[in-house]
């Protein structure tokens, strides 16, 4: 498999690391939407959101725990959006499953 964020996760390419537990990795978005921008992936290849099933669900509980963590970590204490692209309309560019945390500013109302 040739799959960017799981290099990432391998360590096979350097990463901005915030926050790594048995279940995700994340770290700093290379292309920055906000003034705070990181990625959470599962360490386990998910495609997306669409690929979630009863056996990924428990990973993806994990993930959502450790948001509130990694929001602490980023200081993002007047809130924060999370977001994920599913597939080529909802413009996913890696198909490898994750979660945007975006924040640290006041984000715009549109989500478009």
């Amino acid at each position: 498999m040739d799959c960017l964020f799981c290099a990432i996760i391998k360590g096979e390419i350097p990463s901005g690391k915030i926050y790594e537990d048995e279940y995700c990795y994340c770290f700093k978005d290379i292309n920055p939407q906000a003034k705070v921008h990181a990625l959470v992936v599962p360490k386990v290849h998910i495609t997306s959101v669409d690929a979630i099933d009863e056996q990924s669900s428990v990973i993806i509980s994990k993930i959502f725990e450790a948001i509130p963590k990694i929001a602490r970590l980023l200081s993002l204490k007047d809130g924060y959006r999370v977001v994920s692209n599913i597939g080529d309309h909802g413009c996913q560019s890696v198909k490898h499953l994750h979660f945007h945390i975006l924040g640290g500013e006041r984000l715009s109302d549109k989500m478009a």
